[in-house]
């Protein structure tokens, strides 16, 4: 089984930052894209920020020049460090990575359980 597992959310308050972490364990042959999504109250979940296994990377436009996404693939981890944060950041922000292990053949998508990020005026 693979498990993802995210931490390093909290309360921030407006212009402060916060570093989230994701890591994966398990079976795992490779990671593929790995990513943050977040979900705010009463909205559908969004995406933030992904990042490739050669380190390519795309944001969405509210947190592009605020959030920087990295990863250790040595470590199988996968990082938002979150800048000049917003209260329209509060959400619980999700982890994604697409798997490969050794028991099953194709590439799936797994998500963590969520960290909540709170961001007060």
């Amino acid at each position: 089984q693979v498990q993802l597992v995210e931490s390093g959310g909290g309360l921030a308050q407006a212009g402060g930052s916060l570093r989230l972490s994701c890591a994966a364990s398990g079976s795992i042959l490779r990671i593929n894209v790995m990513g943050w999504y977040r979900q705010a109250p009463g909205q559908q979940r969004e995406l933030v920020a992904v990042i490739t296994e050669a380190d390519s990377t795309n944001y969405a436009d509210p947190v592009k020049g605020r959030f920087t996404i990295s990863r250790d693939n040595g470590e199988k981890t996968v990082y938002l460090q979150m800048n000049s944060l917003r209260p329209e950041d509060t959400a619980v922000y999700y982890c994604n990575a697409y798997i490969r292990t050794v028991f099953r053949p194709t590439t799936t998508s797994y998500w963590g359980k969520g960290t909540l990020v709170t961001v007060s005026s």
